[in-house]
């Protein structure tokens, strides 16, 4: 196996974290072609299939179960070798991998990457949204392929992760104009119990919360219409088709909406930055971590 890359290893473990070559491709920012062949020529090398594959699912074997520990080890070992050997100088180098969100609260984060960038001009951070939403987030920094991630963490933090909130904010009920709830000056979840909702999908730290709340008051909801985006989410409430919940810095903006208060107890939305809690950051890392937290500061 004298021909197996690392490029090959980080490829097999998005499929793998994904469970489809689409989002992976995504997640990767490369062509999905390019994600197949590599994985296609890492299956040759090793002499065994990984992944099953059929029109509808992607499913480990059992060699790509075996495989996909080892290979997160190697990936992890790589970087950890790349960033002893430029902080040998003194001086803060290297690639930080970094997890955001759609909203991140009072995180400006083009303003932080500015700022990390001037301060530290031979680091570079690697920004990704993670078509899994918070949740995937939490995977990749719990297996070491990101460093530090904006994510929301609804209910316990899973064992190994570090996470401080940064940002708390109401998620807001978004309705169309002439819905009969858009002049209510608050809304209860009862009242939604038999609304069409539009939402983020399963794993978002939004969809997390609202399933948690819902489920908490013995109410089920119907979900047809799931979203990746603000601006998707705003057009289909503002024609009429559902209901949604954003957060409310998110809906100070959106026009053709109205945005409605939860109560009596509103939907409180966080924002955490988190770590790994057992595997060291790197210097950049570490350097990133603490001009969040000066941002924070001001």
């Amino acid at each position: 196996m004298d021909e197996v890359e690392l490029r090959q290893l980080s490829y097999f473990v998005a499929v793998a974290e994904e469970l489809s070559f689409t989002r992976a491709s995504q997640r990767l920012r490369v062509v999905q072609s390019a994600v197949s062949t590599a994985v296609r020529a890492l299956e040759r090398e090793v002499g065994a299939e990984l992944f099953d594959r059929d029109s509808r699912r992607v499913a480990l074997t059992a060699a790509g179960e075996a495989m996909l520990p080892e290979a997160r080890a190697a990936l992890a070992a790589a970087r950890a070798a790349a960033q002893a050997a430029a902080g040998a100088s003194g001086e803060v180098r290297g690639v930080v991998t970094m997890g955001s969100l759609l909203s991140t609260g009072r995180v400006d984060v083009p303003r932080l990457l500015g700022r990390f960038s001037r301060r530290h001009p031979r680091a570079a951070v690697r920004l990704q949204y993670s078509p899994t939403g918070s949740a995937g987030h939490v995977r990749a920094v719990l297996d070491g392929t990101m460093d530090l991630a904006l994510a929301s963490v609804p209910g316990r933090a899973p064992a190994g992760l570090a996470h401080e909130i940064v940002s708390e904010e109401d998620l807001l009920l978004l309705c169309a104009p002439d819905h009969p709830l858009a002049e209510r000056p608050v809304v209860t979840l009862t009242e939604l119990a038999e609304e069409s909702f539009v939402d983020f999908p399963v794993g978002w730290g939004n969809r997390a919360l609202v399933d948690r709340a819902f489920a908490g008051a013995g109410l089920s909801r119907s979900v047809p219409l799931e979203v990746s985006d603000y601006a998707t989410a705003r057009a289909l409430v503002g024609q009429g088709l559902g209901v949604g919940f954003v957060p409310a810095r998110a809906a100070a903006g959106m026009r053709g909406v109205v945005a409605v208060p939860v109560g009596p107890e509103s939907l409180r939305w966080s924002v955490s930055l988190v770590h790994s809690a057992v595997r060291p950051l790197s210097p950049a890392a570490r350097a990133l971590l603490a001009e969040v937290r000066a941002e924070l500061a001001e």
